[in-house]
């Protein structure tokens, strides 16, 4: 299956670095990695689509890439977002989806999908560093952001969250990597009025506000 998996990344990835040969060179690539958060569902909305539209707001031309693909309003954008998977699950994968995407910028964003129980920190922060080391080893100058996790109200499922957000920017800042940015994703978010009826999945306006964050801190390690 892993064999398999690799295989038809590999020759997505062919096809999508010729698409990106073809572009100019100003034009970035952007990788959405992570959960149900980056792929969106048929009851709640992807970050993607607000920040497509305030990337090209902002006169920035780029272009999303991935092994999967979301749909709004007959709009598509390309993603490595898998809903109901963990971080250590998007850690065993990132190698081979990033060997076939090697994107300018990746929009890390996981840490949902455990439960308190299991004092899940250290696993998730483990994944973190697994995937920032598969892509640098792959492309040192590629920009790595990386969310704290939105905070949710199903709990005490998700009640991890407020300290994971806490641990992985404190592992963000001891990498002393200025290509590696912690983006603070609880930043104008409030899950009472920016998720839908589970407490968990962005409605329009929590995916607005989670674009927003994405864009803001793309504006200020990136140059137009």
């Amino acid at each position: 299956m892993g064999l398999l998996l690799l295989l038809v990344l590999q020759a997505g990835g062919c096809a999508v670095n010729k698409t990106m040969m073809k572009k100019k060179q100003s034009v970035q690539t952007i990788l959405g990695l992570g959960d149900s958060i980056t792929e969106g569902g048929p009851d709640f909305f992807s970050y993607l689509f607000p920040l497509d539209s305030l990337l090209k707001e902002n006169n920035r031309t780029v272009l999303f890439i991935g092994p999967r693909f979301s749909v709004l309003h007959g709009d598509t954008l390309h993603h490595a977002g898998f809903s109901g998977k963990t971080a250590e699950f998007i850690a065993k994968i990132t190698d081979s989806i990033y060997s076939a995407y090697p994107a300018d910028i990746v929009l890390l964003h996981s840490g949902h999908n455990h439960f308190e129980e299991e004092a899940p920190i250290a696993d998730i922060i483990q994944a973190h560093q697994k995937i920032i080391r598969f892509i640098k080893s792959k492309n040192p100058a590629a920009v790595i952001l990386v969310a704290g996790v939105i905070t949710s109200g199903k709990l005490p499922k998700y009640s991890y969250i407020p300290a994971l957000d806490t641990a992985i920017k404190k592992m963000v800042d001891e990498l002393h990597d200025a290509t590696i940015v912690f983006v603070d994703q609880q930043q104008h978010w409030d899950w009472n009025i920016h998720t839908i009826q589970d407490k968990v999945h962005p409605n329009k306006a929590g995916a607005l506000v989670i674009a927003g964050n994405w864009l803001d801190a793309i504006n200020k390690i990136l140059p137009k």
